[in-house]
């Protein structure tokens, strides 16, 4: 895979962005959020590629959408984002994307590949050596009546609560947490509103939550598959890459009773610097990320735990929150490093006795049966097989 940057990665010249009279956009953050903003605003919002910047603190886009590394040296994915048919947005933005290949969109791609490969898992949980085929959810009725409640309630009633304080000890011993918590990485200290968001987002799929069915997958992993196909759409459109750049601080001012930017401060090279910003111009940010900060492993050690200070992106939302209530409290979400942290691993094998015993005792071959999780192992660590990508 070829992860170098092929346009407008160099340098850009701000005072020229800046003399333009056209309405120009800076987006803060490399992810799939300000990418999706921009084609967006390309395409119904009628602004130039040309006047729309991205600023990114790593050499690439895409952030969590991550996909790195070669056969001979291993591959690296942070953590896989799951597809399914009801992300509306998602699929819209993308049937005006085509392929790298230009052959189709990524949108009709994604939905012929799962036309060929559907999930429907044999082994969502493998106990005591026996795979378990669509595993009873176990609740009592008082835990059906507490998730009920939870999809009713206000967030407002919930408030800080945690979802160890919504349920008894026994709901946290029946295989429906044991799959919703590996599915969507939970874990009971956390927010019951989280829990309550996922619950009323994603209750369609309960149904086939034990197998799991309906959840989608791209041909190759999502950074080949989506972030790469989309850069080269905004490249083509003139869209402006600042990578390496630190976004530091945003300078702003009250305008009519409100918060505006006037200036973007950024650090690119050692070297620190800033942007102005005009009146009619647009100030999107991504805040907060959960991958910044992250460290790799290796055979040898485990990664280091990084701190929240370990990037751009929280430090960035701290201090343009301080003294500012509107824009959020940070705090909530960067500062429990130690209950919020997570681990994720990525192996590349040359030898396929493993995916044969994996097929063998799943009863699914590679990339039909989705996540497998080990509930008595130390680490409750779940395992993804996806299925070997076709070759052109």
């Amino acid at each position: 895979m070829d992860h170098s940057p092929t346009a407008h990665t160099e340098s850009f010249d701000t005072d020229s962005l800046n003399a333009k009279p056209h309405t120009k956009a800076y987006l803060v953050g490399g992810g799939i959020a300000s990418m999706a903003a921009a084609a967006f605003l390309i395409r119904d919002g009628d602004v130039r590629g040309c006047d729309i910047t991205i600023l990114e603190e790593t050499d690439r886009l895409g952030g969590s959408l991550d996909g790195a590394g070669s056969a001979e040296e291993g591959f690296v994915l942070r953590g896989g984002r799951m597809l399914e048919s009801k992300y509306l947005c998602t699929f819209e933005l993308f049937t005006s994307i085509p392929t790298l290949d230009g052959k189709t969109t990524v949108t009709q791609e994604i939905l012929n590949w799962n036309k060929t490969m559907q999930t429907s898992s044999k082994s969502r949980l493998f106990r005591d050596g026996e795979r378990q085929v669509d595993p009873k959810f176990g609740l009592t009725e008082r835990h059906i009546i507490t998730i009920e409640r939870l999809a009713l309630e206000p967030e407002a009633m919930l408030g800080k609560a945690t979802i160890a304080e919504q349920f008894d000890p026994s709901f946290f011993q029946t295989s429906f947490w044991e799959m919703w918590c590996t599915t969507f990485a939970f874990q009971p200290w956390h927010s019951a509103v989280e829990f309550k968001r996922y619950l009323v987002r994603f209750v369609h799929l309960i149904s086939g939550f034990g197998r799991p069915e309906g959840i989608m997958r791209t041909v190759y992993n999502q950074y080949d598959s989506m972030v790469r196909p989309l850069q080269k759409w905004l490249e083509e459109r003139g869209v402006i890459f600042g990578f390496d750049t630190r976004v530091t601080d945003l300078g702003m001012t009250q305008r009519v009773g409100k918060d505006v930017v006037e200036r973007i401060f950024y650090e690119r090279a050692g070297e620190s610097s800033g942007i102005a910003i005009n009146p009619d111009d647009l100030v999107l940010v991504t805040l907060g990320s959960m991958t910044e900060g992250s460290r790799l492993g290796t055979m040898d050690a485990a990664p280091e735990l990084a701190s929240k200070a370990d990037g751009g992106a929280w430090t960035l939302w701290e201090t343009i929150a301080e003294g500012r209530p509107a824009f959020g409290r940070p705090q909530t979400f960067d500062g429990h490093i130690d209950q919020s942290k997570w681990t994720s691993f990525t192996i590349t094998m040359r030898d396929p006795t493993f995916l044969r015993l994996v097929r063998d005792f799943t009863g699914n071959v590679p990339g039909e049966g989705g996540l497998i999780t080990f509930p008595h192992s130390n680490w409750l660590a779940s395992i993804v097989i996806p299925a070997p990508a076709p070759f052109h």
